[in-house]
């Protein structure tokens, strides 16, 4: 369908998978305007995030590397220690020749900012404090309403609003994201083990836990835990003090550097549950179509979260433009992005409960290998985006 104006697109959720959207569906040409539940960008500020290779190239797609690029910092290799602290491996992380597609650490109320300032400056609308409660696919488009009783009318609306997506709720009410077996902490620290320096991103295998770290170049450590244990009782708070000696105790059974990291932390500890939405969940139906976590949440395991929501921006922009209506754009956004990303939820799902090495990184974090072609051409703005991706031989 041709990139007009004249076609209203609603996203809502003013988060990663949903402004970046935003962006590419302005590029591509589509009127868009992004919804958003909380008053400012700082949901999830405590916690950070990885953006790997191909969610840099997505970025790119998007013209948005140099407003990412000026928050957090660059990763270009992995260490990965055994639980005593020995090293195992030391080696590039990712297209590290590119130093636009390098690895990068950012705070993920960072990243929301940033790309949220790049949607202003190039002039889509953004609301916060926009909680929406309704959607309503009717003759004539898409109506959606929201908690202060407005309502607005466009011709298609994208569900990019996480993990408890109100959008998902309209479509297929029973279907939500299942615990994946681990807790996740973060926190940040002043003190680093002194061979350590920026750029590289080390993790630990514990006895039992997986521990990964980070040094900025001012100094401080960004540190995470996973651990395999109940989930988070409902409605616990994320932040409390008392979840730095919950975890504390773990890592003191090994010899590794971890606990004298998250001993020397700054501020709140955060933890929050590991989940994962079931395959073959339902992503769309009529004008509406699901992207992001609301679509696909993985465990953070295999550190993809964002970058797939990136690539997701990317697909469902190219779909809209390239494909002769909305029904058949969808329709090959899903068949491009579903094998990719449900491979992911496994892959993810499977370190988190332990039927996979858990303390590996993950395939996604390992030596860098050949660029995969075929993402490349399914991400690259000038390539029109087939109604299906080639079969594999």
């Amino acid at each position: 369908m041709s990139g007009t104006q004249a076609t209203r697109v609603l996203v809502i959720g003013g988060g990663i998978a949903g402004t970046a959207a935003a962006l590419g569906l302005h590029k591509a040409g589509f009127g868009v305007t992004v919804y958003e539940a909380h008053p400012d960008t700082a949901e999830d500020a405590g916690a950070f995030l990885t953006l790997a290779s191909n969610g840099m190239r997505a970025l790119a797609q998007l013209d948005a590397t140099d407003a990412v690029t000026a928050a957090g910092f660059p990763l270009t290799s992995l260490r990965l220690l055994d639980h005593e602290g020995t090293e195992l491996t030391h080696a590039p992380l990712g297209e590290v020749s590119d130093p636009r597609l390098r690895y990068r650490c950012l705070r993920r109320g960072e990243l929301n900012a940033a790309l949220q300032g790049e949607a202003a400056r190039r002039g889509i609308r953004l609301r916060h404090g926009a909680r929406l409660v309704t959607v309503t696919d009717g003759p004539y488009g898409v109506t959606a309403g929201f908690a202060d009783g407005s309502a607005t009318h466009a011709d298609l609306v994208v569900g990019a609003d996480g993990l408890n997506s109100a959008v998902r709720r309209t479509l297929t009410p029973t279907v939500r994201p299942a615990y994946a077996g681990q807790r996740v902490f973060y926190g940040y620290s002043g003190t680093a083990p002194a061979a350590d320096g920026t750029g590289v991103i080390t993790f630990v295998r514990g006895s039992d836990t997986a521990f990964g770290y980070a040094v900025s170049p001012a100094g401080q450590t960004y540190w995470f835990a996973r651990v395999s244990t109940v989930p988070l009782p409902a409605g616990r708070a994320a932040h409390r003090a008392p979840w730095r000696e919950e975890l504390l105790p773990l890592l003191r059974k090994d010899s590794a550097p971890a606990a004298d990291i998250v001993a020397a932390s700054q501020g709140p500890v955060m933890v929050t549950n590991a989940t994962e939405m079931p395959l073959g969940a339902l992503w769309q139906k009529g004008r509406i179509l699901l992207i992001g976590d609301a679509a696909h949440a993985a465990s953070p395991a295999t550190g993809q979260g964002a970058s797939m929501a990136l690539e997701d921006a990317v697909v469902l922009a190219k779909a809209l433009r390239d494909q002769p209506d909305a029904p058949a754009a969808f329709d090959a956004y899903e068949r491009h992005r579903r094998p990719r990303v449900e491979r992911n939820i496994s892959v993810s799902g499977g370190i988190s409960r332990g039927s996979r090495t858990p303390s590996r990184p993950g395939p996604v974090l390992a030596r860098p290998t050949a660029p995969d072609e075929a993402l490349i051409r399914q991400l690259d703005w000038d390539t029109p985006l087939p109604a299906a991706p080639p079969e594999e031989p």
